[in-house]
This record gives C-alpha cells, sequence and structure tokens, in this order.
C-alpha cells in the first residue's frame, strides 16, 4: 500500500494494510506498525478505533508500554485530554518506582518499572500497546498499575493475539483492538 494513499471508503482496520512485513528475520516481530504511524489519516483512524470501545467510559489517564506503546497511548490521551504514563523497561527512571519481573513475547526475562508517584488509590488507566502476543508484558503493566492501587480501566492494542495470555486478559478486562474477526487467525498464525 503507498504510504500517503488513503482509500475512498475507510472500513475498520484499513490501516492494517500499511504495517510492513518482517525483511530481517526471526529476531524481529512479524510485522512492523512503524509505517502506520507515520500516516496521518491512518493514526488517527487506528486510535479513534481503539477509543471506540471506551466511549463515556471514566478514563483518569492513559499508559503505554515501553516503548512502541508510546506513541499509540500519548496519542490517545491527547485525544481523550488526558495525562500520560510511561511505563518503562527498569533501569530508565530517575525516581521512586515499583517493578515488576515478567517474560516478553520472545521468552526472554526482563523487568519493567512506573514511577510510584503517578498513580493514586482508584485512579482509572487506560493501557495501551502496540501488540499482546504473549500477554506478558500487559500481564506485567497490569499487576504494576493494582499494585499501586489503580484501576485498569481497560486494554488497548492494534491486535490481541488469541495466546492463552491474550485469553486471560480479555477475560478480565475491557479491551479493544484493531483486528477485524475475519483477520483474527492469521494474525494469530502470523501469516
Amino acid at each position: 500500500m503507498d504510504l500517503w494513499h488513503v482509500p475512498a471508503t475507510r472500513e475498520r482496520g484499513w490501516y492494517l494494510a500499511l504495517m510492513a512485513p518482517n525483511v530481517k528475520g526471526p529476531n524481529y516481530a512479524w510485522l512492523d506498525p512503524s509505517r502506520l504511524y507515520c500516516h496521518p489519516q491512518g493514526l488517527q483512524d487506528c486510535v479513534a478505533d481503539l477509543l471506540q470501545p471506551f466511549q463515556g467510559d471514566p478514563i483518569d489517564m492513559v499508559a503505554g508500554i515501553d516503548a512502541m506503546g508510546f506513541i499509540l497511548g500519548a496519542a490517545a490521551a491527547a485525544v481523550l485530554r488526558k495525562g500520560f504514563l510511561a511505563i518503562r523497561k527498569a533501569g530508565h527512571l530517575c525516581v521512586q518506582t515499583v517493578t515488576q519481573p515478567y517474560t516478553d513475547y520472545s521468552g526472554r526475562e526482563k523487568v519493567m518499572e512506573v514511577r510510584t508517584d503517578a498513580i493514586s488509590p482508584g485512579l482509572r488507566i487506560l493501557l495501551m500497546d502496540q501488540w499482546v502476543e504473549t500477554g506478558g508484558t500487559m500481564r506485567a503493566a497490569i499487576e504494576l498499575v493494582e499494585r499501586l492501587g489503580g484501576v485498569v480501566a481497560g486494554v488497548a492494542a492494534i491486535c490481541i493475539e488469541d495466546s492463552e495470555g491474550g485469553r486471560w486478559i480479555r477475560e478480565r478486562y475491557k479491551c479493544s483492538h484493531c483486528v477485524p474477526s475475519r483477520l483474527q487467525p492469521r494474525f494469530d498464525h502470523h501469516q
């Protein structure tokens, strides 16, 4: 798809065609959504689709997960006129933090952190990331928010795969993603 083309009729998820396939091998994700973020209408429509299920819901803040979740999270926070909280990989914040170990989609053990002064008890937070593959990263973010007394108002990502972790998240939290149901099996199997 031409990077600057906007279809005459824009059905939900049209911008998914902007994503580029992996050309670098097995150490990389199977799709790269960064080209979608370069497309002004694609980014706007993606964020609008992610936020649509939460219209009217009380959301106090949007949190994005390091690093690609920062893009969608900050864009959503701007649309909602809410603050944005960065949930970081450990070692990047120079303030008081709480940490959470997790296993990412590649099976690597990592640690995530969030500043302790940004989440007060009862604060309703919409968690955003680019992709939920195995669910480990998002689950760690959920645990950080809840440990600090925050309430997960919802989870949003371009794709939430039908994995064990993805199902765990969908069963417990209101979720939003951009992949039409007819295409979900292709995304689950990385085709």
